[in-house]
């Protein structure tokens, strides 16, 4: 099935009545533009999971540019360091590509087909939608389930990317020893944790529409969900990297200057007003914008919640200013509020940490694929 090193396995979730091996201890793994995130997680018992560890290693400026890692060396050593911060003796990786960097598509094919054949059948239609060459690129598909409309036919998944992008990520574990054994989606694995989310909400999020919003350093992405599945993906060039650059200019200071003291505090009394809530408004427009996109592309006019995820997500009462704009009830995300934790983690910190770390659990969850 697999063409390439690794398996993007993202839709395990849908794949639980197929028998598969139990995948090998691993620990998830987030490259963003900004950081190296890393998660790991143990059983507690069946769909219940303990964090065990977890580790944020920043990442210098243009290390990682629009999903792609630019400096091989400087990634390696970040997540070097997040991995020896971990304490932990497993070195097989769970990693993911950025959502741009995959293509991904949809098709129905008669049920019962050998392997062998759907191959063959996965190879010809991807050469439809692949504006690349077959040897050029990693292509895997996952078998979704049946079709809705008809019993025969069952929708199978194809997922796609350039090699080189696969391999960068497989260079940077390999690089410090350590092992990439599962390539994922960074979209898919936020669906993942989204899973230990769900609950949360009125019915179990049941018949209800989320839309789960990731705000980074540089991009937005909002990723809608309806019953588990997602049906619509959108991507904004906006993120906390604005935040940044607006302090700087509000008080003359250097990036990395700005970038400390948006951490750390010690502005002047006027940042809050003069330059925290214009970004916080900003945001927040955005966020309706997507929503707007959302409900002239699709047959959906409503959406019942957002969920806040991200590094933006933490900032104190964004959730207020978005729900005011939106209309919508919306609220940070934390894929651990209900999870055991080790007595290595300091809760109060993790509370700030857990929004950006949704992608990072998602992939730590790979680590229990029935």
């Amino acid at each position: 099935m697999l063409k390439g090193k690794v398996d993007f396995g993202a839709v395990s979730r849908w794949l639980s009545e197929l028998m598969k091996p139990k995948a090998p201890p691993l620990v998830g793994v987030d490259i963003s533009s900004s950081s190296v995130k890393l998660v790991e997680l143990s059983a507690v018992s069946k769909g219940r999971y303990r964090l065990e560890r977890y580790a944020i290693e920043p990442l210098p400026k243009d290390a990682v540019v629009d999903g792609n890692i630019v400096n091989l060396d400087e990634v390696g050593e970040a997540v070097k360091r997040g991995w020896k911060k971990l304490n932990t003796r497993i070195k097989n990786l769970a990693l993911a590509l950025p959502s741009a960097a995959v293509i991904t598509k949809k098709i129905v094919v008669p049920s019962g087909q050998r392997e062998e054949d759907l191959e063959i059948q996965v190879e010809t239609e991807a050469n439809q939608y692949i504006p690349f060459a077959l040897e050029e690129v990693n292509l895997d598909f996952q078998i979704l389930g049946p079709s809705p409309t008809n019993p025969e036919e069952v929708e199978v998944l194809i997922a796609a990317s350039r090699k080189e992008k696969v391999e960068d990520r497989v260079a940077v574990a390999e690089s410090q020893g350590l092992k990439a054994v599962v390539m994922d989606i960074d979209s898919f694995a936020s669906q993942t944790a989204f899973e230990l989310i769900e609950s949360q909400f009125p019915d179990g999020g049941a018949d209800q529409t989320i839309a789960l919003v990731d705000v980074g350093a540089t991009m937005m992405n909002i990723n809608v969900l309806r019953n588990g599945q997602s049906v619509y993906v959108r991507e904004q060039p906006f993120g906390g990297n604005q935040l940044t650059h607006d302090i700087q200019r509000a008080f003359s200071l250097s990036a990395d200057e700005a970038e400390a003291a948006k951490k750390s505090g010690g502005l002047p009394e006027s940042y809050e007003a003069e330059v925290l809530r214009p970004f916080m408004d900003t945001l927040a427009l955005e966020v309706t914008r997507a929503l707007q996109f959302f409900f002239t592309s699709t047959q959906y006019n409503q959406v019942h919640h957002i969920l806040l995820a991200g590094g933006c997500a933490t900032i104190v009462g964004l959730d207020e200013a978005v729900g005011r704009r939106t209309g919508v009830n919306t609220v940070v995300a934390n894929p651990f509020a209900g999870m055991e934790k080790s007595t290595k983690i300091k809760e109060h910190q993790l509370a700030q940490d857990a929004p950006s770390l949704m992608v990072a659990c998602g992939l730590a969850m790979r680590r229990f694929d029935a």
